[in-house]
């Protein structure tokens, strides 16, 4: 690389990282904001489990493969890609100045050949999961990867400095800007450079931050405008697709921070070609940072939403493995109190295979919304970031020439005005209230959508000593004070699936035995069904919308997730001779006659998801339903 920059510099592990054959393993990173780029080398280990990272007083950089959401127990198409660690020996900061200089100022030769699957191809799938999966209940929200392909014959170090220096120069908002190469004699040679946006988790002083980015305005050729921003800002598809991902990370922050994540926000990010809209979500833990990470896997920004489901979906639609996209770069260093890490996603980044192949994967967020077209032309603007870096499309002006979207007038407002929509409750700190329920015990049971921890977090601020477990590991569902079945991906009257079996048979023991139950969205449309009202599939899926809905005479805030409904009609005949019909339920229902609630002695349900940052009302919703089921008289309920 003599040729291609200054010979030496005053930094010896840059020059070292440089002249590198290719053997030396190292990773240049330049973090969110700073003026340094760090310089890491060490050795390389390949691990199997998170658990496995060795964290025995050394910082240790991880690649974590998007196969590892096998921990979690999700469907991937697993393609052997190694958990891969380089253990950091040596370190050294270089002012960023110096190492754009020290770098290639001209991209290396690579030939272009086009996307993987083509435009017409992957419009084709955007259709399937929106009829197919969002349509028939499976979740809100899917992402599908396709990636870009290319060749060079440019060796692997020299390749890597070209593209992290265009990607310092020509790229702006990045969370980290970075390049990384981990050879091993057992596999193949793992070298990727990449800008990411978002970061996925940090922990630093037993503080816990995620950072939920979606929605996107593309730039025009001509670059952003004021125009441009506000009716990206506007658009009910952004919105809805920003709160949808905010709920689902709002669900591991209640399973990592005991008290619950905050939201702050929200923030325009604006990068070179796109820009996006996101929260800031943090809480407390004391939860170890490889486990942290498990509970965290993956971002539902580049998978969907619930997540289990989002792992089937992204199986059957996409028919290659994903390798490292959408998984993580973490980067581990030792404090005062153990290990700090800082995460960022695995997106908007070049990998550069053996034998010089390179791929640039890139996803879109499908919605109920999505225009398969526009779907496309996301993939195409997220990945051109990188490819421009490559030189396989026109770079831009470069930053100065950029508007800065965040100082044009109306734009800090229309930020401000989506929080109109937020619970206050996941905004401000959620101090514990003080109520009759105090010391209950509390069953909450998830069917594979982890708002079930949400829920509990709520039903612990009410006093209520409220645990978690998974449909399939339930033993006894009358050992406890109250019964939470909660929501789920799926269609109700499927009577074939176990997890709906499952409901059918809970809700029959808890009835049965008289003992206290509450519902929610899936699982209380199986209620609604056994006690003779007819569920149907929806006009139109109401997937991360918030409605203004009557619940037994007051109107209430409250976001839903169902592409199914119960109908408000006379009940049927046939359910009269089972325990849930013989409750005689009284139903509240919306202007569509689609059913909101229900309730009897001892039994309640609710559609929407009460615990959704998008129900202002959600908790009074629950304080009452929960009263009510449990046979303490209603007071005024806490704050929301």
């Amino acid at each position: 690389m003599s040729r291609t920059h200054r010979s030496a510099t005053q930094h010896p592990l840059l020059d070292r990282v440089l002249a590198s054959d290719g053997s030396l393993p190292f990773a240049l990173l330049r973090r969110h904001g700073g003026t340094e780029v760090e310089v890491l080398t060490g050795d390389v280990v390949d691990v199997d489990l998170l658990r496995d990272i060795p964290l025995d007083g050394a910082p240790v950089l991880a690649v974590v493969p998007f196969r590892q959401a096998r921990e979690r127990g999700f469907t991937v198409h697993d393609d052997g890609a190694p958990l891969r660690c380089i253990v950091v020996r040596e370190s050294e900061r270089v002012p960023l100045s110096d190492v754009v200089a020290a770098l290639p100022h001209e991209p290396v030769a690579a030939e272009p050949l086009g996307f993987d699957i083509p435009d017409d191809e992957y419009a084709g799938i955007v259709r399937r999961v929106i009829e197919d999966e969002i349509g028939q209940g499976a979740g809100a929200n899917f992402v599908v990867m396709r990636r870009f392909e290319a060749r060079t014959s440019a060796a692997p170090v020299l390749a890597l400095a070209s593209w992290f220096r265009a990607l310092l120069t020509h790229e702006v908002g990045s969370y980290w800007t970075f390049a990384v190469h981990a050879p091993s004699s057992a596999t193949e040679t793992l070298s990727l450079a990449g800008a990411t946006p978002e970061r996925h988790l940090t922990l630093h002083d037993g503080v816990a931050r995620m950072n939920p980015i979606s929605g996107t305005y593309r730039h025009p050729a001509s670059g952003p405008t004021r125009d441009g921003v506000l009716e990206f800002l506007r658009d009910t598809k952004e919105n809805e697709e920003l709160f949808m991902v905010v709920d689902e990370e709002m669900k591991m922050m209640s399973a990592l921070c005991p008290d619950g994540g905050r939201i702050v926000g929200p923030y325009l990010k604006q990068m070179a070609r796109l820009s996006h809209t996101e929260y800031l979500l943090e809480g407390r833990t004391a939860v170890d940072p490889r486990e942290a990470l498990r509970l965290t896997m993956f971002a539902p920004t580049v998978t969907g939403s619930p997540m289990e489901n989002a792992c089937t979906v992204i199986t059957r639609h996409e028919t290659r493995p994903r390798g490292y996209y959408s998984g993580i770069l973490a980067l581990f260093e030792p404090d005062d109190v153990g290990y700090s890490l800082d995460a960022p996603i695995l997106i908007r980044t070049a990998y550069l295979h053996d034998g010089g192949r390179v791929t640039v994967p890139a996803g879109a967020t499908l919605v109920r919304h999505s225009v398969p077209e526009h779907e496309v032309a996301e993939t195409r603007a997220k990945a051109a970031g990188v490819l421009a870096s490559l030189g396989l499309v026109p770079r831009g002006a470069g930053p100065d020439a950029v508007v800065d979207l965040n100082a044009q007038p109306g734009v800090a407002e229309a930020l401000t005005a989506r929080n109109s929509q937020l619970a206050e409750f996941w905004v401000r700190p959620q101090d514990a209230a003080k109520s009759p329920l105090a010391g209950r015990n509390v069953l909450v049971v998830d069917h594979e959508d982890q708002f079930t921890t949400m829920l509990a977090h709520q039903l612990r601020h009410l006093g209520l000593n409220a645990r978690v477990v998974r449909w399939d590991a339930v033993d006894d569902v009358l050992a406890d004070d109250l019964v939470v079945l909660g929501p789920g991906p799926g269609d109700p009257r499927d009577q074939e699936d176990p997890r709906i079996a499952a409901v059918v048979r809970r809700i029959h023991e808890r009835v049965s035995a008289g003992r206290p139950l509450l519902a929610v969205c899936l699982s209380h449309q199986v209620l609604a069904g056994l006690a003779g009202f007819p569920i149907r599939a929806l006009p139109a899926p109401r997937q991360g919308v918030r409605l203004d809905a009557d619940v037994f005479g007051a109107t209430a805030a409250i976001g839903y997730y169902n592409t199914f409904g119960a109908q408000l009609t006379t009940v049927s005949a046939a359910a009269a001779d089972n325990p849930v019909a013989r409750l005689a339920l009284e139903p509240s229902a919306d202007a569509d006659g689609v059913l909101t609630a229900l309730r009897g002695p001892g039994v309640a349900s609710v559609q929407g998801h009460l615990e959704s940052v998008l129900s202002a009302d959600g908790l009074t919703v629950l304080d009452a339903l929960t009263r009510h089921v449990m046979g303490v008289p209603t007071e005024q309920s806490p704050a929301r």
